[in-house]
């Protein structure tokens, strides 16, 4: 009954001065906002990092020409020339555990058909490049091994590529130029939309390594390996037996320096989660800062009321309140002041998180977690910071009290 009691004066203090009871939960609202928003925004950039990688492949390594240590090629793209469609035939044939391996070549052409054209990637590969990178196709057939043994002139085309130049015509079957050589157009790839990080993944187009290194781009090594390993606990035991391949075909001597580097991606998630949720908290920690700034803000109101309630406080002590009375009841003031403004920042911070996404082309997620957290953070912050004053309100000598004019 007596907390029924204390409820409802507290709550009848905080209706009969509305605007100040809206300025100390203003901080309390932006803490909790801040916080919901920050962390959705740090968790959204951890979801684009895994998900752009995710997208190369699953149990993916990628051999790439170069020294790690120099961290790659730095140059124009082929300015590093180490790696062979043989080094890719023997990862294949000679290292068990290796599902996949599709090596690629790719240049930027204008492609041309009648009188429209389209400047787009066009990237040379393997038919394993398929399974690879979990290619589905809306119409038509990927190239076979034939095909890259004979060199055929033959495309796949993605579905940007294809509106721009045919409409909504199908292309299969259709002459497309290609640099200055014809090409048959066999396939369309079903649309994979923009990527993570904002790029057209529909915007290519493919065809055989071999016909790209000989007939179009003139070459004989590749610009890349990539090798999926059938199971992700080998991982790391498939990239020692490549690195020891590549060593002895390039006829590396002990102690030198690798002229190839081969990128774990899965390793890289991991690495690249662990500080995306770093840069999360990071910012969680940085936002939370203004909910200590509320929580003062709410010390500081409580503490004047309580020079304002001096003599209502003494008249209380005098009939009989006890000391856990008083401070109980400026701590529920406290509590309901946080808790109010717990749940409309909650709301502010949702709907911050959705406009950023919707508006700023960026995504977000909205982390249960977070609300959670935000909002018992919010009322930890009201109890804490309702100490000092409601231990003030408590200690009051009723005398003196009375006597307060």
């Amino acid at each position: 009954m007596l907390f029924t009691e204390l409820l409802k004066m507290a709550a009848l203090s905080l209706i009969a001065n509305k605007l100040r009871t809206l300025l100390t939960m203003l901080g309390i609202i932006i803490g909790v906002a801040a916080v919901i928003a920050m962390v959705s925004v740090g968790m959204g950039v951890r979801q684009n990092v895994v998900d752009s990688i995710s997208r190369l492949g699953s149990n993916l390594l990628m051999v790439m020409p170069g020294s790690a240590n120099r961290g790659g090629p730095r140059g124009a793209a082929g300015s590093v020339i180490t790696l062979t469609y043989d080094d890719a035939l023997a990862i294949k044939k000679r290292i068990k555990d290796v599902e996949y391996v599709s090596p690629t070549v790719s240049g930027s052409y204008q492609i041309v058909y009648g009188h429209e054209n389209w400047n787009s990637s066009v990237q040379g590969v393997v038919p394993e490049y398929v399974a690879i990178q979990s290619l589905t196709l809306k119409s038509g057939l990927f190239f076979t091994e034939h095909d890259v043994d004979v060199r055929s002139r033959v495309a796949v085309i993605g579905t940007t590529v294809a509106s721009n130049l045919f409409g909504e015509v199908n292309p299969v079957g259709k002459k497309i130029r290609i640099g200055t050589s014809p090409y048959t157009v066999i396939g369309l790839i079903a649309s994979k939309g923009a990527s993570s990080m904002g790029s057209d993944q529909d915007d290519i187009v493919l065809i055989p390594l071999t016909t790209a290194q000989e007939r179009l781009l003139g070459i004989t090594y590749v610009r890349s390996i990539n090798v999926q390993v059938s199971e992700a606990d080998k991982m790391d035991q498939v990239q020692s037996q490549i690195e020891t391949l590549l060593r002895q075909r390039h006829h590396i001597a002990s102690g030198a320096e690798d002229d190839f580097n081969v990128r774990n991606l899965t390793s890289l998630m991991e690495t690249m989660s662990e500080t995306t949720t770093m840069l999360t908290l990071l910012l969680g920690s940085i936002a939370g800062i203004s909910l200590i700034v509320g929580g003062i803000g709410i010390m500081n109101i409580l503490i004047a009321s309580v020079v304002e309630r001096t003599r209502e406080i003494g008249i209380r002590k005098a009939i009989g309140a006890t000391y856990n009375s008083i401070m109980l009841q400026f701590l529920i003031e406290s509590t309901m002041i946080s808790m109010l403004g717990g749940i409309v920042g909650i709301g502010v911070g949702v709907g911050l998180s959705t406009a950023i996404s919707k508006f700023g082309n960026f995504k977000t997620v909205i982390s249960p977690e977070s609300i959670v957290v935000a909002f018992c953070f919010s009322l930890a912050i009201g109890i804490i910071f309702g100490i000092l004053p409601a231990r003030r309100a408590a200690r009051l000598d009723p005398i003196e009290a009375l006597r307060y004019e």
